[in-house]
């Protein structure tokens, strides 16, 4: 059961269908791993293990994950009749009246939830550390961050408790995560999957769902499951071009130009193991046949910040007032964390025409970082600022509650870009540092082009393959 565990979600679902485990027993498995390593980890904070039971025994969907055990992270992807969260002690003991259609189509591909995993409150910071359920601890070592906010996700699939889980990303928080744990974290492109029935274009277009995962097959078909388009979406990705995202892995690249950026567009110092990190993956890349060369993003940084911030603020205003709505009742200040009401204080001072502003800002950024394009095929770049954190790095003092999201810009200088341009980017485990660390990197691909990312990253892994390697806490 240890060995089959560690398998990735496409060769679980190959033993599933062969008759070799049974998915009972398979989940059996990982509701074992949990119990015993979840204590250390804090990764799942809502255990479903008998309605997973239940499904489990029962007739499963003919998808391709049928069997497979999987978790969904506690923000956005509601499932009916559970405990439903976001990070915040607001929701109090709120079920979700209905399934999402990304929880709908989780479950369409077959996979079996068996719980819910931690997530800072309304998903604010790039760590995983919620007033409410504590923080998440990164199994390479548990005094580091998990990153965020998608950290318990990326713990659980890091120590091997499920060989997937769900994510998503506002600013970074399938990649941040990926990067901290040693995972795949792909952000897809702006409209590829749908957030129905509840949102539209969450956050002016930033946030998108997928997974986090330990192999680039896995993130591939698993963005083939749940990507179809939904009529009326406010964004639709471009068709892609071959068979699917799947068939992507199994096509070697031609070669491509490959644009390097290894300074953040903040101008905040970035940690020589990631300046490393990156620079070793632009080698391994020209050592299979691309050309790898330096660019400039032409993002000016202090504007790109400033708008963001303004967007990320009504954001969670946003955030806030839909939870006033779902309770029927007004929030105060001892309902939340210091820095959410801090920052939704912002979000609901801005007037209409200051948020319209700083959209189009961010539109006319975009359009910016799309130019670069034109002249390369991917952009590698570091996905953080720093190796893993230490826990509590981003608290702020009760008189400046805004200081740990001051500190987390400079942690994650790289990532946000990419949610306002809606292009596709990955983080890759390729690196870890004389520490143990895992130092992701960071490849991002024209709008629409996840095909020549998961091309590159299937390259890649079989190049330098990470499937090996486990951090010190793992079932």
């Amino acid at each position: 059961m240890t060995d089959i565990g560690w398998l990735d979600a496409t060769a679980q679902a190959e033993r599933l269908k062969s008759g070799e485990i049974s998915p009972t027993e398979l989940l059996e498995g990982a509701i074992e791993r949990i119990e015993r390593l979840n204590p250390e980890l804090n990764a799942v904070i809502h255990p479903l293990f008998e309605l997973a039971r239940k499904t489990a025994a029962g007739t499963l969907p003919d998808g391709p994950f049928k069997g497979v055990p999987f978790l969904l992270k506690d923000f956005q992807a509601e499932l009916e009749g559970t405990p439903f969260s976001e990070g915040t002690d607001l929701s109090g003991d709120y079920r979700s009246p209905a399934d999402q259609l990304i929880t709908k189509r989780f479950k369409d591909a077959g996979f079996v939830i068996c719980g819910k995993t931690n997530t800072p409150e309304f998903a604010i910071l790039p760590t995983t550390e919620p007033r409410r359920f504590g923080a998440s601890h990164n199994p390479w070592d548990t005094t580091r961050t998990t990153g965020g906010s998608s950290g318990g996700a990326a713990a659980a699939v890091a120590a091997g408790l499920v060989p997937v889980a769900h994510a998503n990303d506002g600013g970074g928080s399938i990649r941040i995560p990926a990067s901290c744990c040693g995972l795949v974290g792909l952000k897809p492109t702006r409209g590829r999957v749908s957030q129905a029935p509840l949102y539209g274009d969450a956050m002016a277009g930033l946030v998108c769902e997928h997974v986090v995962t330990r192999s680039v097959r896995d993130t591939a078909a698993v963005l083939d499951a749940i990507s179809a388009p939904v009529p009326g979406e406010p964004y639709y990705a471009p068709p892609i071009r071959g068979a699917s995202f799947l068939a992507s892995c199994a096509k070697t690249p031609d070669p491509l130009r490959i644009g390097i950026i290894t300074s953040a567009p903040t101008d905040v110092e970035v940690h020589p193991d990631c300046v490393r990190a990156t620079e070793d993956a632009g080698a391994l890349c020209e050592s299979l046949g691309h050309r790898v060369e330096p660019v400039d993003m032409g993002v000016d940084g202090d504007t790109f910040t400033a708008h963001f911030i303004n967007v990320w603020a009504a954001g969670n205003a946003w955030i806030m007032g839909d939870w006033e709505e779902r309770l029927d009742r007004t929030a105060t200040e001892e309902d939340v964390e210091p820095l959410t009401w801090a920052l939704v204080g912002i979000g609901r001072a801005l007037n209409g025409g200051q948020y319209l502003k700083s959209v189009q800002e961010l539109q006319r950024i975009a359009r910016t970082m799309a130019a670069v394009f034109e002249d390369i095929d991917v952009l590698l770049t570091p996905t953080l600022g720093e190796p893993p954190v230490e826990l509590g790095s981003f608290d702020s003092p009760a008189d400046n509650p805004l200081a740990g999201l001051f500190r987390a810009a400079s942690f994650v200088p790289f990532t946000p870009p990419f949610n306002v341009s809606g292009q596709p980017a990955v983080s890759l485990p390729l690196h870890w540092n004389d520490a143990g660390l895992p130092i992701g990197v960071q490849f991002a691909g024209r709008y629409g082009d996840e095909e020549t990312l998961i091309s590159l990253s299937a390259q890649l892994e079989q190049a330098r393959p990470w499937a090996d390697r486990r951090p010190p806490v793992h079932a």
